[in-house]
């Protein structure tokens, strides 16, 4: 279940309150906070972090979407994942 799933869920049942039972809300609530103690964010130096934030204020993206991209562009790069071919008919409008 993604995050995005599970708040989309919790905003169902905010939508429905009066509707839902006890028992389902339950439910929900456990998958919202089993959801919130397993995210666990990188520690990382205080350089880096100060480069992050000057990067996404720069590129006009937030700090996640940043570090994101990086760690794609880094795993591509060394060959962990595919990188997505461009199909030569697309346009590109100039920047491939």
């Amino acid at each position: 279940m993604t995050r995005l799933s599970v708040a989309e869920e919790l905003e169902s049942a905010a939508n429905r309150i009066a509707d839902m039972s006890r028992a389902d809300l339950q439910i929900i609530l456990r998958r919202a906070a089993l959801m919130l103690r397993n995210i666990a964010g990188v520690p990382l130096e205080p350089a880096i972090e100060d480069a992050l934030n000057s990067i996404a204020t720069e590129m006009e993206i937030g700090r996640s979407d940043l570090i994101r991209i990086v760690l794609r562009e880094w795993l591509e790069t060394n060959a962990y994942l595919p990188v997505p071919l461009i199909d030569e008919e697309s346009k590109t409008d100039g920047s491939a």
